[in-house]
């Protein structure tokens, strides 16, 4: 064993214990055990519960750990049993270790772990409330990334609003669309989660410090109590507030799958919005071919050239991970038994892993594939003209049936349906012009009307004299 390392025994029984293959304990639940106990060891001094030449020497250890994170001193995998009391301990071992450095020169323990680091602690209340303030933590910054998200395809949605495509629905073509209005649809998509995820921080304001074992507060002083949520408050500027029944909150994690599952929702949007991405992208030359991914990385190994949507892939795949994220949440969030939860390290790993992936892709889902993406408008009036789509802006005025043989037509003889339209003499390539046109093909109402009224008119009474002529 290593000579130098800053644990003590505890850890190596977990290591011992524990050792299955799997990711670390997320550094952000490290950090918020480490400022807990920097905050309840200012506390205890204040108190008058622990002598000063301690109390400093442990807010010098945390303080030393946070501005120098080391990882070897951490080295437990994410996945144990025990409710978070390895996790706990190791911390509480290291900061012992460097805490008794700075006050003895021999090595001896002069800073003990559980009577010391841990006055008036638990894990049971320790544990939770610094899952609360990294989970918060991460939160916020999904937030803002998702508002950057939000803004990037809104101002797509500006530079794409003169540019008229062809709409579709379960895949076959429909009727006209900008694609503006397409990612108007996105960022308003993401407008939603970046709120859900707003909302969701204040399921975890509440915390549960001074319960101790299981929410009562034995051992613990209510000084200290409640002098303790205040400084923890205060230094995170969460807004934090002890919770109102800290036995309830110390048993039920049901906010935890709450925010889990408004993850999951989060995933749900990038899971749809990144594959229609991939779907418009698609070709180029014998796909939809609509819009134009910045290349970021060749696609193939043995076909030159070739080049994939890597990065509505990587959202898609993030997304997936989310989601059994979210399945692994609320399974162990529902396990919990009578007073405690024990696979809250599971809980931990499972929803801080998932809002850090969420964030990243967030990040890199605006910056390397909205922001550069371009439109290839030629292809977009292409793929509109050479379609059925524009047959439905027909049928007010020349009926079901007649809209249908235009359609037949045009394929029949190769030709765009303005030219099928006008070829059959339906309509005059003025009023097409009319019809077509892009804010009223777009838009509620019959395109066209206010100019065609006459002819509108004519064809909603040839339609009334049909329907009474079929009349019982």
């Amino acid at each position: 064993m290593d000579q130098n390392r800053e644990y003590g025994q505890e850890t190596i029984r977990a290591l011992e214990n524990f050792a299955v293959r799997t990711a670390s304990v997320p550094e952000p639940l490290l950090r918020a055990l480490i400022e807990i106990k920097r905050a309840a060891a200012l506390v205890n001094l204040e108190c008058g519960f622990l002598e000063e030449a301690k109390a400093d020497a442990i807010r010098a250890a945390c303080e030393s750990l946070l501005a120098d994170f080391p990882e070897g001193a951490f080295p437990l995998p994410a996945i144990q049993g025990g409710a978070g009391t390895s996790i706990h301990t190791n911390v509480n071992e290291v900061i012992a270790h460097r805490a008794s450095a700075l006050l003895s020169s021999d090595g001896c323990r002069v800073v003990h772990p559980n009577d010391d680091v841990n006055r008036f602690q638990s894990t049971n209340d320790v544990f939770p409330t610094a899952l609360r303030i990294a989970a918060l933590r991460g939160l916020q910054r999904l937030s803002e990334n998702l508002a950057d998200l939000q803004s990037a395809l809104q101002k797509k949605e500006q530079e794409f609003s003169s540019i008229l495509k062809i709409g579709r629905t379960q895949l076959q073509e429909a009727v006209p669309v900008t694609l503006g209005q397409e990612f108007a649809a996105y960022a308003e998509a993401f407008a939603r989660d970046r709120w859900r995820v707003y909302k969701a921080q204040e399921r975890l304001r509440q915390i549960n410090i001074g319960g101790t074992a299981i929410g009562t507060g034995i051992n613990a002083p209510r000084l200290f109590i409640f002098k303790l949520v205040e400084l923890l408050r205060r230094d995170t500027g969460l807004g934090l507030a002890r919770a109102e029944d800290c036995i309830e909150a110390t048993q039920n994690a049901d906010l935890l799958a709450e925010v889990s599952g408004i993850l999951k929702t989060v995933a749900v949007n990038f899971m749809k919005i990144s594959g229609d991405l991939r779907l418009l992208s698609a070709g180029p030359s014998t796909g939809f071919g609509e819009i134009i991914l910045q290349p970021v990385q060749a696609g193939s190994t043995i076909m030159p050239g070739k080049v994939n949507p890597v990065i509505p892939e990587l959202a898609g795949s993030v997304a997936i991970q989310v989601m059994a994220h979210d399945q692994a949440v609320v399974l162990a969030c529902g396990s919990g038994q009578l007073e405690l939860n024990a696979f809250m390290p599971l809980i931990a790993y499972n929803l801080l892993d998932a809002i850090q992936l969420l964030s990243d892709c967030a990040l890199l889902f605006r910056t390397r594939c909205v922001q550069t993406l371009q439109a290839d408008e030629d292809r977009c009036r292409s793929n509109l003209e050479s379609s059925y789509g524009l047959i439905t802006l027909l049928s007010p005025y020349i009926g079901y049936d007649a809209a249908a043989e235009v359609y037949r037509y045009s394929r029949e003889k190769k030709v765009s349906i303005r030219e099928a339209a006008t070829g059959l003499g339906h309509f005059t390539d003025e009023e097409l012009d009319l019809i077509f046109d892009i804010r009223k093909a777009t838009s509620a109402g019959i395109p066209g009307s206010s100019q065609l009224r006459e002819r509108l008119e004519r064809e909603l009474l040839r339609g009334k004299e049909n329907t009474d002529a079929i009349q019982p």
